[in-house]
């Protein structure tokens, strides 16, 4: 086993909080340095000392339990330092520091519309998460859901009925299925597509990884169509989460009787498209979807070229699109949050996103846990713009209390 991924199995295992280990990597690099660090770095990143003993002397049973799932063929360890980390969920601010991947990982990178909603769907309610997913299947779209009851099964089995991409995100280790009755679906999502989680090989299904998986969902797709849900439905943390990213959110209207539509009527009060079709959704997210695409071409492509010499620092010539010169006025070199970019370019949060996706694609900027910065490289990018800067743009490190 590489040494990296013995390194981030001892971090993981550790259940070291979010904040920090997040601020051990940012410090240290990467997974190896973080834990090579000691005992010192580790209490001053604000490790407690349950974690900290952990990591000095971590379980070999769980730890070799791990390793055994990681050598299997198809399964993946992908850590925030791992170029195959999806770029879209970097976007997050509490972006998960790795994920264990069980089937394609590049499929990560292809453009993914979430479609979630009611454990205890109506049939009708499942027949539409079906049909729909079939559709954006069929369009070139993954189709992402949380592998619960109701409409998220729907979903996936929709995906697959067309032989297209699915891909389930768990709140459990990626060894589990849950429900248990599901453990026939998850493999054959594992076999035709991606079975992603945040949590080590054989964690439990507990209460608080359920809302927590959500972000996930949000963060890897484009938009999220929430089909039923009802007033208090965790579907509705993942179309809020998905609206701060940015990302497009649709709902589909119900029966003023029916209780399992009285989430998506109050998305759609609060401004959320409401969706009839499955085309409507489609061309919501064309564009962005089909700049996506290409970058994922662009990347496999990187993948599959011989390389005899280091990569380049600068990045690769683009050519001037008018629609970035406002954003990268209004981004520094320090992080900068997305709403604070909108605000300053004069944008909607989505509309900023999008620009900001082809930004970060072009490599012009860099997303860190959800905020945004120009490359090192920035006086040698604005030669790219002939725009002026933006009349509305602040100095970097403005707009925040």
């Amino acid at each position: 086993m590489e040494a990296r991924h013995l390194a981030w199995l001892r971090l993981l295992h550790a259940r070291i909080a979010p904040a920090a280990l997040r601020r051990l990597l940012d410090t240290h690099g990467d997974a190896g340095a973080a834990l090579a660090a000691g005992a010192a770095a580790w209490r001053a990143a604000g490790v407690r000392a349950p974690a900290r003993e952990a990591l000095a002397r971590p379980d070999p049973d769980r730890l070799a339990a791990a390793e055994a799932w990681l050598q299997a063929a198809g399964h993946h360890l992908i850590g925030w330092d791992d170029p195959d980390y999806p770029a879209l969920l970097r976007r997050l601010p509490d972006a998960p520091a790795a994920l264990f991947v069980v089937g394609d990982v590049d499929a990560l990178w292809r453009p993914q519309v979430a479609v979630v909603g009611s454990r205890h769907a109506s049939a009708d309610g499942r027949d539409i998460a079906r049909r729909f997913a079939r559709a954006f299947a069929s369009a070139g779209l993954a189709v992402t859901s949380g592998l619960a009851a109701g409409i998220d099964a729907a979903a996936h089995r929709g995906a697959l009925d067309t032989g297209g991409h699915t891909t389930a995100v768990l709140g459990t280790g990626p060894d589990l299925a849950y429900p248990r009755s599901h453990a026939g679906l998850q493999a054959e999502i594992a076999a035709a597509g991606t079975v992603v989680s945040e949590h080590p090989p054989g964690t439990p299904p507990l209460r608080p990884h359920f809302p927590a998986r959500n972000r996930i969902i949000a963060g890897l797709a484009l938009g999220v169509l929430v089909v039923e849900a009802a007033e208090r439905s965790g579907a509705l943390i993942t179309a809020r989460l998905a609206g701060e990213l940015g990302r497009e959110v649709f709902a589909i209207p119900g029966s003023i009787h029916n209780p399992l539509a009285r989430g998506c009527h109050r998305l759609i009060r609060q401004g959320v498209a409401l969706v009839e079709s499955p085309g409507e959704v489609i061309e919501g997210l064309g564009a962005t979807a089909a700049e996506l695409a290409e970058a994922l071409r662009g990347r496999l492509a990187e993948d599959a070229a011989p390389r005899s010499a280091p990569e380049r620092s600068v990045p690769a010539a683009v050519p001037p699109d008018p629609d970035m010169a406002p954003l990268l006025a209004a981004i520094g070199f320090d992080p900068v949050p997305l709403d604070v970019i909108a605000e300053r370019a004069g944008l909607t949060v989505p509309a900023t996103s999008a620009i900001l996706l082809r930004m970060e694609m072009a490599a012009l900027i860099a997303c860190e846990h959800g905020r945004y910065r120009r490359h090192s490289q920035g006086t040698r990018l604005d030669a790219r713009f002939d725009a002026p800067p933006h009349p509305t743009a602040a100095p970097p490190g403005a707009g925040r209390g």
